[in-house]
Formats: C-alpha cells, sequence, structure tokens
C-alpha cells in the first residue's frame, strides 16, 4: 500500500515577532528562519517519517530556491516526483506571534502550473491518495476522482480549496475555521455532518488545542489534544494530516490514525518552523506504538 501525494512545496520564509502587525504598521522580528515548506511536502514528510512507503509529486522552478528544496528533502523522501517548470520556485512568507499563532502569504506559481497527469505511477486499488488545496480547483478534482475510480481510498485537506472537490473525497480533514467557512455553521459536529452530506465519507474537524472531532459513519467523535505550550502553530494541520494519512496507509483505523495525529502536531507546536517542526521517525514510531512520553 503506498500513500501518494500529490501537491506543493516552497521555500518558507518566517519571522517571529512579538505581535502581528496591524494594516499599515511595520514591526521587527526578534528571529527569522528560512526552511521547505509547503502543505504538500510537509504532509508528505509527515506521512513517510510514520513509515509509510510515500510517493510525493509537486513542481519547482528552474531557479536556486529549487536546489535548497532538493537538498532539504534527500534524506526524506525519494525525489523523482519532483518536476521543473518554466516558473519560480514557490514561496512563502509566515509570521508568528509570541502565543504561536501565525498568518501566512504564499507565491504559488510553479503549483498553479503543475498537473501531475502524465506521471506513469498512480495509486490504485490498495493505495491512498492525499491532496491539498493549493494546485488548481481542476487538477486537484481531476487527480482525485481517477484516482477513486481506480480503487484509491482518497484523502483531501481542502485549504485553500472550495468545496467543489468533497465528493471525490473519502476522508475531508479541515480546521474548524475552513469548516465554518465550507458549511456555513460554526458548531463542528454540524459542520462535520453538513460536509459529510455534502459528499465525504468521513470527516475530521481539527480543533486545535482541544484535539480533533471526528465523525465517521454518522457518528462524532472528539480525540482529545495533550496540553502543551504553543510556541508556533504553523506546521500542525500538515503534521497532522500527514501522520493521519501515514497511519491510514500503515493500516491503521482512522480512529487511531486521528489520535496519533493529534499528538503529533502537540509535538510539532511546541517547536519552531514548519517542516522543521515535524516530529522525528523514532517520536512518531512512539506514538504509533504507544510507548511515547505522555505529554498530558
Amino acid at each position: 500500500m503506498a500513500l501518494h501525494v500529490v501537491g506543493n512545496v516552497c521555500v518558507d520564509d518566517t519571522f517571529y515577532v512579538d505581535r502581528l502587525p496591524r494594516l499599515g504598521e511595520t514591526v521587527n522580528a526578534v528571529a527569522s528562519a528560512r526552511g521547505v515548506g509547503g502543505k504538500g511536502a510537509n504532509q508528505a514528510v509527515a506521512a513517510a517519517r510514520s513509515g509509510a512507503e510515500v510517493v510525493f509529486r509537486a513542481a519547482l522552478g528552474a531557479d536556486a530556491d529549487a536546489g535548497f528544496v532538493r537538498a532539504a528533502l534527500a534524506a526524506e523522501l525519494p525525489l523523482d516526483g519532483l518536476v521543473v517548470l518554466d516558473t519560480p520556485t514557490d514561496r512563502s512568507t509566515i509570521l508568528v506571534d509570541r502565543t504561536g499563532e501565525n498568518i501566512v502569504v504564499t507565491a504559488a506559481a510553479s503549483a498553479m502550473a503543475f498537473d501531475p497527469a502524465g506521471f506513469p505511477v498512480r495509486p490504485g486499488r490498495g493505495d491512498y491518495l492525499l491532496m491539498q488545496g493549493n494546485l488548481r480547483t481542476d487538477v486537484t478534482g481531476a487527480c482525485l476522482k481517477r484516482a477513486k475510480e481506480r480503487g484509491a481510498v482518497t484523502l483531501l485537506n481542502p485549504s485553500p480549496l472550495g468545496s467543489t472537490a468533497l465528493p471525490t473525497a473519502d476522508v475531508v480533514i479541515v480546521n474548524a475555521v475552513e469548516a465554518e467557512a465550507l458549511a456555513g455553521c460554526t458548531d463542528p459536529a454540524e459542520a462535520a455532518h453538513r460536509l459529510s452530506r455534502d459528499g465525504a465519507a468521513s470527516v475530521v474537524v481539527t480543533l486545535g488545542a482541544a484535539g480533533a472531532l471526528l465523525l465517521e459513519q454518522g457518528e462524532p467523535r472528539l480525540l482529545p489534544a495533550p496540553r502543551v505550550v504553543a510556541v508556533d502553530t504553523s506546521g500542525a494541520g500538515d503534521v497532522f494530516a500527514g501522520v493521519l494519512s501515514g497511519c491510514l496507509a500503515r493500516d491503521l483505523s482512522l480512529a487511531d490514525a486521528v489520535a496519533i495525529g493529534v499528538r503529533a502536531a502537540a509535538i510539532a507546536v511546541t517547536r519552531r518552523g514548519t517542516l522543521a517542526a515535524c516530529p522525528s521517525r523514532p517520536e512518531i514510531a512512539g506514538l504509533i506504538n504507544g510507548t511515547s512520553r505522555d505529554l498530558s
């Protein structure tokens, strides 16, 4: 069973500030860092560190940033799914305040130009496909539809996508803000029910420090998070989605995968960065095996 992750990869420039600036205001950063990110890459690495066999597909530009990305990912994933386009490598600027909250702006020329339809290796029966909302809507919908027709289990983390691809996803993963925007209600359980009626068999709504709500076979269930002191939440959602998907590809139940993803995300928020915050292979193995230290 392979987990195919089709999405984006970018260079992240992160600035840590005491508080986020108001409109028209300039603030000084107390620290900064550069690393590799992008929802697709972050989730692929998290899944690989969960022990899943991961096939990652994304687009880079023909520039120096592409070399930076390749060097960072070489120890994590096979790179044969990275294609080079005549576009700049995607970049994100991330501002993180002292409470760990963040805002992100992304330039996504490569992701918007990417179409993985020509790849020879495609998800089939017994495989899993994880996608995000960083590619064009038509590309995302077509990839999910083809994979579903071939018998793969499809997972969609639709940020920043709209709801048009939901009927092609077996599992939808959203945070509380995204759930409200897509479903039109503030209650996470009701939002999950509405998204399920739109086509997704199962819905997971992440609730930050409260954990995650899983709607499976029409029944809602809260998977609580351990209490931690957050320093940077920017990578937590991707760690959660990647670990959840990796655990599913290893044949764990969806409820167990969500519970492990919640605990992995709780580790991530105690560290700075996006990809840099992802728990290590031994840490995730400890969560899976039930041998990790008790964060609560």
